[in-house]
Parts: C-alpha cells; sequence; structure tokens
C-alpha cells in the first residue's frame, strides 16, 4: 500500500478553507450543513465537513486528524482510510440534521476515525486532557461518554449527536477491517511505503499526544 498523506492533505486543504471563510464569509453559510435547506442543497452534507468555525475549533479537529488519521491511514491504507472519513462524516452529518439547525466541521469525520483505530489498535498509548496516558480504546470510550452526556445535557453549541455518528461508523467499519488489518492480524502482502516502518514509529511515539 503506498501511503499517500491523505490526512495531513486534507489538513491543508481545511486550513485553506478555513482562511477563505475569514476572507469570503458567506462562503460558510453556502455551505455549512443548514437542515431545514438539506433536500435543496444535498451537496452540503459533504462540504459542512471542510468548514469551521473559530481558531481552537480548526486547531484541535486538525490536530486529532493529523495524528490519528495519519496512523490509521498507515494502518488500512489510503482508500479505506478515505472510506472511513468521509462516510463517517456524511453520517454525522445526518445524525446533525435530525437534532441541530445548522452544523459545520470535520468532528463526526474525526470520530469515525477514533472508532475504527480503537478496534484496530486498542492498546496504543495515548495522552489525553485527563493527564495521563491510557489505551485508545479506554480514551475513545471516555470520550463517548462525554458526547453521550452532553448529548442528554448540552451544555455548549457542540453538535454532540453527530461525534456519536461518526463514532458508531467508526467502531462498525473497525470491527469489519479487524480480522486483516488487527493488531494480531497477518499481514497478507509487504508494504511499500513513501516512509520507513521505523521512521514512521519514532514519529508516532514522538507525537501521537492529544
Amino acid at each position: 500500500m503506498k501511503y499517500n498523506w491523505f490526512a495531513i492533505k486534507i489538513v491543508v486543504i481545511c486550513v485553506i478553507i478555513w482562511i477563505l471563510q475569514l476572507i469570503i464569509p458567506p462562503l460558510t453559510d453556502n455551505f455549512a450543513l443548514i437542515s431545514s435547506e438539506f433536500f435543496s442543497r444535498p451537496w452540503t452534507i459533504v462540504t459542512y465537513i471542510f468548514l469551521h468555525d473559530d481558531p481552537l475549533h480548526i486547531f484541535y479537529n486538525m490536530f486529532a486528524l493529523a495524528l490519528f488519521g495519519s496512523v490509521l491511514e498507515k494502518v488500512i491504507g489510503g482508500k479505506k482510510f478515505l472510506t472511513v472519513f468521509f462516510i463517517s462524516g456524511i453520517i454525522a452529518g445526518t445524525g446533525s440534521i435530525l437534532f441541530y439547525n445548522a452544523s459545520i466541521g470535520a468532528s463526526g469525520a474525526i470520530y469515525g476515525i477514533f472508532g475504527t483505530l480503537a478496534i484496530l489498535r486498542p492498546r496504543m498509548t495515548v495522552y489525553t486532557g485527563f493527564g495521563f496516558p491510557m489505551p485508545l480504546i479506554i480514551a475513545v470510550s471516555l470520550w463517548a461518554a462525554g458526547d453521550l452526556l452532553g448529548f442528554f445535557y448540552p451544555y455548549d453549541n457542540v453538535a454532540y449527536a453527530a461525534h456519536l455518528s461518526g463514532l458508531v461508523f467508526g467502531l462498525i467499519y473497525g470491527f469489519y477491517l479487524k480480522k486483516h488489518y488487527g493488531e494480531t492480524a497477518k499481514p497478507k502482502r509487504k508494504t511499500k511505503s513513501n516512509i520507513e516502518e521505523k521512521e514512521f514509529r519514532e514519529w508516532e511515539d514522538r507525537w501521537f499526544i492529544t
């Protein structure tokens, strides 16, 4: 599998679009996912993924996408990574339509990445906002519990239903891929990559925090 850096390329695209949002304010309204206008503008179920609100919104999303997305892409390959990202984003958008007036951001797609990676690499250690390292599967479980609590008791402007919808698809897809890409799976063929495995592992150990 050739490593195509799709996660990083999406980060670059999102940052460019966010800059354009600042320069051209109507861009956000024209491509945001507005529930009441979905049937007249169905393409917004995809375009909303690339829009973001403020600097913190895009920073945290792109930080997570660059790190978790790059690791997942390395594990399952570029095409399957894009499948996770876009289908999770679309399903998250569907969840948003059902519960919110409007939505923007890649959070739902990123939660799909969390879910898939948590199944394929559950013991991967991550450093989280909880203040100490833990296995990825536990971190994702805690994030999901926080979103579930926020869904029933919302306390800020966050599309919790979108997060959970994307996560559910990611988990399901992770179980589907587990036989061939899980921790104990045997590779069918040698992996050809633009980066050496040792180099990637060193990068992962150095930067895999959230």
